[in-house]
């Protein structure tokens, strides 16, 4: 292969004590937002819905209030919501425990089923529907 890979990284930054770091920046990401998002408690953030951007909020450590046109959603560590464009929301903190969350959004049609796969590195070609290719063995134990 020659020249560098299209590849980004970035680190989250929870303890900046800032409620909002954004991602899509440093990541270089063209299709979609990605936030992180640290609110202490009885923070909240701004009731808002957007024009066409759906966005889906992951809790990454502590209790999220979703409010959702006046109603309140409870979300813990490792759950998940999506709210679609034109909906009304807020994300509160009346939790004692500190909240984190990635807020990602997007809009438009999501394009399904364009990877492709190779069972080695050497392998060369397009590649083949990922479903066509088997999953690697596990590393072994060390």
């Amino acid at each position: 292969m020659t020249g560098e890979a299209d590849i980004a990284l970035a680190a989250l930054d929870r303890e900046s004590g800032e409620r909002f770091q954004s991602l899509r920046t440093p990541l270089e990401i063209r299709s979609f937002g990605m936030n992180l998002i640290v609110l202490q408690p009885r923070q909240r953030g701004r009731i808002h819905a957007h024009e066409h951007q759906e966005e889906v909020y992951l809790v990454l450590e502590g209790e999220l209030t979703l409010v959702v046109e006046g109603v309140e959603h409870r979300l813990g560590a490792d759950q998940v919501a999506r709210v679609g464009p034109a909906v009304r929301r807020q994300l509160v903190n009346t939790g004692a425990d500190r909240l984190v969350l990635l807020a990602l959004g997007g809009a438009g049609e999501h394009v399904a089923r364009d990877a492709r796969a190779w069972s080695a590195w050497e392998d060369g070609g397009a590649g083949l529907p990922p479903q066509e290719v088997s999953t690697p063995e596990d590393l072994p134990l060390a």
